[in-house]
């Protein structure tokens, strides 16, 4: 049975969020900035274990992929998962969505 996935994201953290004042970049020197690829509210839907069309960010779908393998074989909760950049993480809501 292929299972169907629902990935919401829940909300977006800046630096300042994360470490009570601006980041910089080590090498250049260049401000630390909020993620860009995602948007609060934005969800993804799809069938199967395959990474879903459009979905911007390899690093965020390994973080996610785990929780999506349990879903996939039976677990009945709902995970929020952070991605791990630490600098400006983003957490997103994993769930299966019920076969009609």
């Amino acid at each position: 049975m292929v299972r169907k996935f629902k990935i919401t994201v829940i909300k977006k953290f800046s630096p300042e969020d994360v470490f009570g004042k601006e980041g910089f970049q080590f090498n250049s020197g260049e401000k630390d900035k909020i993620c860009n690829l995602f948007e609060e509210g934005q969800e993804f839907t799809f069938e199967g274990v395959k990474k879903p069309e459009g979905f911007p960010c390899e690093w965020a779908w390994n973080d996610l992929f785990n929780d999506i393998m349990c879903l996939a074989f039976g677990a009945s909760y709902t995970a929020y998962t952070p991605c791990r950049d630490g600098k400006k993480p983003i957490v997103f809501k994993v769930e299966r969505i019920a076969e009609e």
